[in-house]
């Protein structure tokens, strides 16, 4: 299958859920929530997750949202990977 073909599976605009990784902090579930309100306009009640690891170390935090296109969820990617605190992002 080729990346145009492969890019093409998902169908926009849809609702999309992101996951993010980093080392636990007090601030960490909202520097990804912040992130994410850069670009897109609502992020409803009960739409944010977040569990930390077992050991205590690392938190992940999930935020379900409506996307309007994939240049949009790009940029959210990309923003989150630019954050230093972000480790991984699914």
């Amino acid at each position: 299958m080729s990346e145009q073909q492969t890019a093409t599976l998902m169908e926009f605009p849809c609702d999309f859920a992101i996951k993010a990784m980093g080392p636990s902090s007090d601030d960490f579930d909202s520097i990804v929530v912040g992130i994410i309100r850069q670009y897109v306009d609502d992020i409803k009640e009960g739409a944010v997750t977040t569990k930390q690891s077992s050991t205590g170390k690392f938190t992940s935090v999930t935020v379900d949202f409506h996307v309007d296109s994939r240049e949009q969820l790009d940029t959210i990617y990309k923003a989150l990977s630019d954050h230093k605190q972000v480790k991984y992002i699914l």
